[in-house]
């Protein structure tokens, strides 16, 4: 495997759709689920769509978190105690 690829899955963004503007690393396990049923788009976005989807299904995508500049995001974040009521 190619460690330039690895490093584009975490400087790249997402150029179009739902997720534009998220990093490639950052996508969705059911949007890249989506494109591998789909079919992944031609050229080198396909390729590293593809490379991220091989991640993500097998559990490794903390594997990238050495090679980002910035802190993970959290496609959800957990309401803090602080924000949770009790009725």
């Amino acid at each position: 495997m190619n460690s330039e690829k690895l490093k584009l899955l975490v400087l790249r963004e997402m150029p179009y759709g739902k997720y534009q503007g998220r990093l490639l690393a950052d996508l969705p396990g059911d949007y890249l689920n989506w494109f591998a049923r789909k079919g992944f788009p031609d050229g080198e976005l396909g390729k590293l769509l593809a490379l991220m989807h091989e991640i993500d299904h097998n559990g490794l995508s903390a594997l990238l978190d050495p090679l980002r500049s910035k802190p993970r995001v959290p496609l959800r974040e957990s309401p803090s105690k602080a924000q949770i009521r009790f009725s």
